[in-house]
């Protein structure tokens, strides 16, 4: 069987399922989408050449592989374990592919499961946001046997532009849990600077004109500080809910690693504050309005 005649499952056409959809097809992969949550997507997709599943059942017997992208391990475990899931619905040889941002410990009892089955759970959550995900340009960091990763590397190249090699299954959720509280916790010390800058009587242009040229220059300094000035927080399509999720799985990894981890509880609490303050489905740098909120100032270009 060559790559384009696998057939492949989608479940989860949202922000980033949906890009995933389109760069299958065009990719010439035969599609079958199961709804998860809302109807634009999958509408849009059947559009473009995709067929529609019943329900999991209907969609194991006619994909090779099942690409999952939902929130996290608790929609995963439903997806597997409801009385009409995956454990129940799979076949020997299907191949499930866990996109989402899920739990290490809970992506290794499943597959376990899933594997007296007879079936073959993969990890391979993703980096980067819609934008990219529409145009085929996502990073994806994949958890799996090193010669299963050669057979569907043809599927994860028709919507990554970077597919990551991690190591065996639960290795991908691992490694994006990591990667995921380098990028929150970066925006976290860039919103407690910003609070300084303003209550402390430093203009935000003069702040980003010296950090630019210095060693903390990246492009999420140049996402955040600059579009902060000017009263935009939504340069990062990534929600502070799932930001806080995903710390708190980190959390959990960190402690089952024998980590001391001031930092991922002090980050965690953080984006709880801003979800309790009403920023949760805000995008990550509306952390910095969060925090702005609590200090009872204004960032921005409204700001006296």
């Amino acid at each position: 069987m060559t790559s384009q005649q696998m057939r492949i499952g989608l479940v989860g056409v949202g922000l980033m399922g949906h890009g995933i959809g389109k760069n299958l097809l065009a990719k010439g992969f035969a599609l079958t989408i199961r709804a998860n949550r809302n109807r634009a997507g999958v509408d849009d997709l059947l559009t473009q050449g995709a067929e529609e599943a019943r329900d999991l059942a209907d969609l194991a017997a006619r994909a090779d592989v099942i690409i999952l992208c939902v929130t996290g391990s608790p929609q995963v475990e439903a997806l597997f374990e409801g009385p009409q899931g995956l454990l129940a619905a799979g076949r020997d040889g299907l191949i499930v592919i866990d996109a989402s941002t899920s739990e290490p410990d809970s992506t290794l009892r499943l597959g376990n499961a899933f594997a007296a089955m007879g079936g073959i759970l993969v990890d391979a959550p993703l980096t980067r946001t819609p934008v990219e995900a529409e145009a085929g340009r996502l990073n994806t960091i994949v958890g799996a046997d090193p010669v299963l990763f050669e057979r569907l590397r043809p599927v994860f190249a028709a919507y990554c532009e970077n597919v990551f090699h991690a190591g065996a299954l639960g290795a991908g959720h691992r490694l994006k849990l990591i990667n995921n509280f380098l990028v929150t916790g970066s925006v976290a010390l860039v919103a407690e600077a910003i609070m300084t800058a303003q209550l402390g009587g430093v203009a935000l242009d003069k702040l980003y004109e010296v950090v630019s040229v210095g060693p903390m220059a990246n492009a999420l300094l140049r996402n955040l500080i600059p579009k902060a000035a000017a009263g935009e927080f939504d340069g990062m399509k990534f929600q502070l809910a799932n930001a806080q999720k995903d710390l708190r799985y980190y959390g959990h990894l960190a402690e089952s690693a024998g980590v001391v981890s001031f930092m991922g509880a002090a980050v965690h609490q953080l984006y709880a504050q801003a979800a309790a303050l009403g920023f949760g489905d805000h995008f990550l740098p509306s952390l910095i309005e969060a925090q702005a909120k609590l200090h009872g100032i204004t960032v921005g270009s409204t700001a006296a």
